[in-house]
Formats: C-alpha cells, sequence, structure tokens
C-alpha cells in the first residue's frame, strides 16, 4: 500500500471476508506491506484509505483481484497399485520403493474415491520411499493421508522425512496412558489430539505456515487445537511413509493401512483439508411406504422392504372410485403426509421392520423420517426409529410427553443400564393434524457427535458427544422399540418417508430429507 503524498504515516485496510487492520508506515510517506492468505479462489477485493499525521482519511480505493486455486500436490502416491506391486507409482513426484512388508490391493475408506490403499505389516519391512525429500527444509508444506491403524498401543508413523540422524517432522500415533492420540511432530513441538480407533479410518494432515511459523495439525478435516510456533530442521533427508528416523535408526512402524499420501508445498486452506477428509455418503435404503404387497412396503431402489406388522397400515391420499372436486358424494380422504401414501400405526402393535441392520452404527449415519403424532397429549414415550443391538437399542427417535419434546437416545455401550447421550428439539405434538415433522439423525464418528434435526434445523441442545459408537445387529424399527426381553413404546400416528444414509449428511443437505425428493450428495 501506497500513496503520493509524504504525510501518510499509516494505511487502514479491509480485505473481502477478512481481515482488517490498520498498518503503520515505518516513516510518514512510506509504503506499507501487509501479509494476506486467501481462504479461498475466486473474486477477491481490499478497500484501502491512508491516514496523514493529522489523523485525516482520504477517499476509499479499491483493489479488485484474482486468487487462483492452489497448487497441486508436489508429491502424490495414491497407494492403490496391484497386489503383488513392490513399488508405488506417484501421481506427482517420485515412486516409491515399497518393502516386503507391504501389501497392496487392501479396502479403501468408502465415500472417498480411493480404490486401494496399502497395508503395512508394522515390522521392518513395512515401509514405502521415494528416497529423496518431498518437503524443502524450513518452507511451507503439508502432508496428509488416509490412516487406519491395525493396534493403537505403541506410537507409530503415518508419514515422515529424514533429517539426518532424527526426523526432521512425523505425522501419525502417539501412544498415552491416557489413550491414544494422533500426533504431528515438527522439530521440537508436537500437536496431538482425537481418538484413532483400531480399524477406523481416520485423515490426517500436518502443516507447517513458514510466513506464521506455526504448526497445525488436522484430524478428519478439523483443526486439532489453534496453531503452535515451531521450529523446522535445516536439514532434508528422504521422505518416509510407515516409519520414522531416529538415533539408533528407524522405529515407530506403522501397522495397519495407508492410502492418498499427499505433500504440498503450500498451505492448506481449512475448507481444503475438510474436502480432503470428505467421506461422501451413500444411499442405503428410502421407503415412501406409499403402498404395501402382502405386507410388505417396497424399498425404492428394490432393496430390503418394510414389513408391516399387526396394527400398521398404509393409508392411500387417492382414491380410485371417486373424485371430490367432481362428485359431492365422494368421502373426503385425508392428504398423505409426503406424496400419496404413508404408514398409518396404532398404538398399540403397530410397527414396520426391514429385516437386518440398515445401518452400521457403529460408523458416521444418516437417518430421515416424517412423522405425525395423533395424541395432542400422548400417555407415554412413543418410539418413530431404532436399530436395536444384543442387550438394549443402539438409538432411537421418539417422542418424551414429559418434556414435549422429541429425542434422540444414544446408549454408550450395548448394556441394558449403560450410560446414555440424549439430545432433544421441544416441539408440541401434533394431535393428528398438519405435515407432522420432519425428524433425521446424524452420526458423525469422525466428529465424535450425535445431532438430531427437527424440520432441517439442530442447536447445541440437540446435539450430543459420542466418541465410539458400536456396531449394532438388529433390525431397524420403525414404531416400536425394545423393552426388557420385548418391545415396547409403540407409536400412535403417522410415518412416511423414511431414509438411510451410510455416513454423515452435510447440515445443508439435511432440508431435503423428507420432502418426497432426492437428497443431492456431494
Amino acid at each position: 500500500m501506497d500513496s503520493p503524498s509524504d504525510d501518510v504515516v499509516s494505511y487502514t485496510y479491509h480485505f473481502q471476508g477478512g481481515p482488517s487492520g490498520t498498518a503503520a508506515a515505518e516513516r510518514p510517506g512510506a509504503a506499507v506491506t501487509v501479509p494476506y492468505l486467501p481462504l479461498s479462489s475466486g473474486p477477491a477485493s481490499v478497500q484501502v484509505r491512508a491516514v496523514d499525521r493529522a489523523g485525516r482519511s482520504s477517499a476509499e480505493t479499491t483493489y479488485r483481484f484474482n486468487v487462483k486455486a492452489g497448487r497441486a500436490p508436489v508429491a502424490h502416491w495414491k497407494l492403490d497399485d496391484p497386489a503383488g506391486s513392490r513399488s508405488a507409482a506417484a501421481e506427482t513426484g517420485t515412486a516409491a520403493r515399497a518393502g516386503t512388508g507391504v501389501t497392496f490391493g487392501g479396502a479403501a475408506p468408502a465415500g472417498t474415491g480411493a480404490t486401494a490403499t496399502a497395508a503395512l505389516d508394522g515390522s521392518g519391512h513395512g515401509f514405502l520411499t521415494p528416497d529423496v525429500p518431498a518437503v524443502t527444509p524450513g518452507k511451507t508444506f503439508a502432508v496428509s493421508a488416509w490412516a487406519r491403524p491395525a493396534r493403537t498401543d505403541r506410537n507409530m508413523t503415518v508419514a515422515s522425512q529424514d533429517a539426518g540422524d532424527t526426523a526432521a517432522f512425523r505425522l501419525g500415533l502417539a501412544s498415552r496412558d491416557s489413550g491414544p492420540v494422533w500426533s504431528f511432530a515438527i522439530g521440537g513441538t508436537r500437536l496431538s489430539g482425537g481418538a484413532p480407533e483400531t480399524g477406523e479410518w481416520a485423515h490426517l494432515l500436518g502443516l507447517y505456515d513458514q510466513e506464521t511459523g506455526t504448526a497445525r495439525l488436522y484430524v478428519n478435516g478439523r483443526p486439532v487445537g489453534d496453531a503452535v510456533k515451531a521450529t523446522p530442521s535445516a536439514t532434508s533427508g528422504a521422505f518416509q511413509i510407515g516409519r520414522a528416523r531416529g538415533t539408533s535408526g528407524y522405529h515407530a512402524r506403522w501397522h495397519g493401512s495407508v492410502g492418498e499420501v499427499r505433500v504440498h508445498d503450500r498451505v492448506v486452506v481449512p475448507k481444503e483439508a475438510e474436502a480432503l477428509a470428505y467421506r461422501k455418503p451413500a444411499l442405503l435404503g428410502r421407503w415412501a411406504l406409499e403402498n404395501a404387497t402382502d405386507g410388505a412396503s417396497p424399498e425404492q431402489g428394490g432393496g430390503t422392504p418394510l414389513r408391516l406388522g399387526a396394527g400398521a397400515t398404509i393409508h392411500r391420499a387417492t382414491g380410485d372410485s371417486c373424485i371430490p372436486e367432481l362428485d359431492p358424494d365422494c368421502p373426503y380422504v385425508p392428504p398423505a403426509l409426503v406424496g400419496d401414501g404413508h404408514l398409518r400405526l396404532d398404538g398399540e402393535t403397530g410397527h414396520a421392520v426391514a429385516e437386518g441392520p440398515v445401518v452400521d452404527t457403529g460408523d458416521s449415519f444418516t437417518l430421515g423420517v416424517v412423522v405425525r403424532l395423533a395424541d395432542s397429549e400422548p400417555a407415554h414415550p412413543m418410539t418413530v426409529l431404532s436399530q436395536a443391538g444384543e442387550n438394549t437399542d443402539a438409538f432411537k427417535v421418539r417422542y418424551e410427553p414429559s418434556e414435549h419434546a422429541w429425542q434422540l437416545v444414544v446408549p454408550v455401550r450395548d448394556e441394558a443400564d449403560a450410560r446414555e447421550v440424549v439430545v432433544s428439539q421441544i416441539e408440541a405434538a401434533d394431535g393428528g393434524e398438519g405435515q407432522g415433522h420432519r425428524l433425521a439423525v446424524v452420526y458423525d464418528d469422525a466428529a465424535d457427535t450425535v445431532k438430531l434435526f427437527l424440520d432441517g434445523v439442530t442447536n447445541a441442545d440437540a446435539t450430543g458427544t459420542l466418541p465410539d459408537g458400536w456396531h449394532s445387529s438388529g433390525a431397524l424399527q420403525v414404531g416400536r422399540s425394545k423393552a426388557g426381553d420385548g418391545w415396547g413404546e409403540y407409536l400412535h400416528g403417522d410415518v412416511d418417508e423414511v431414509q438411510a444414509f451410510s455416513g454423515a449428511l452435510k447440515d445443508d443437505r439435511i432440508v431435503a430429507l423428507g420432502t418426497g425428493t432426492d437428497v443431492f450428495l456431494d
């Protein structure tokens, strides 16, 4: 920022979307430089005013510019090479030779676009290396990978780079008495957080920003703590996957699977970190509940139907014999909640079942349903959706009349007396009127959260912490939940548009659930 006036002592500035501030000149009339990191590509602008010694401000000048997309990685190994390969092809950079403890062709994290990964056996032969550096010492860099540990009881390395008889940085897992954590170490600085789980995928990204002199760790696209000051090594050696250099040789070897290893020579901004870690949900089932044949209402894609129990019927909104608008004697048929029909439950035995567990409750999942209660003052809690384990429900969505609220109840273990995570949204009972309410449950295993949405909206009271979901083996139940050795909390009312997804839908996609239209997945 500069001015033709030799009386200017400072500049006020505001970048589109932030930041803003005042920059002082070293001497009157001198130009000023401020660092600015754009957080997205596309058109941008900055507004600037010059201020003189008397405090008078110039007119505002707007400078418009375009921010390019960030550069591609300088090194990228998908690790999706064919089984039996002895090296990993590089999308960019140098191919990495593989030790004999590396097995290609393993399963990839679902919803990521990756097709395969490499398994490392944790031995001295379980490593990959291009035998050249991928990171320039002292310069900005980011290193990221998908990782699934086969164990969590020891320190293990996903990626590192040699620096003499030590590692310039190490991204991986650290074992502690309080439990394992994900870790990024650079120089004498260590950042850690998150909760590694045996057999569970996580996306890790370690970042060093030369401009600010700070390091940051992202786990599953979310920053762990704040950025901290770091001093990187000035020496450089070969990049390593699955091991780290120490004074007595390589150690902290990775036992588990690794995929999509990337190295950038720039800052990876938060939205990019989130995108790299994003797992696209997949539709598991959609039951429109428009009709039933032989006691079963079909899944729209031909999957497992919902079988109707005693006390459950399909209400059809359209009659075949007459048209009310043309025939005054035509009986009134109430409209369906969504589309041409819905499920009606009598509150005593009425329910529907999709045989087998529809969602994997040990991993991220999303469920949506439209429900209308028949009573304005229900006499007892009523469940609209549940899925059971051996001893209790893995989750249930119910109306609790004493609280005048919809609740999501999630036991932390498959035990009858396990502690429960309960989140809720206050809403009066329908009393058989209106179009009901669109409820959605989202369990995000990466964020360790459960959320209950009501008509597309959630809040702090409807969000809870669930560090570890557990895998349930029971069928998806509509209209009831476990009660001792049997069933209870039968729902009296109407149910429509049951939808199930693997993965956690983004918040802005929840609003489409229960509208009778397809949900756009990205």
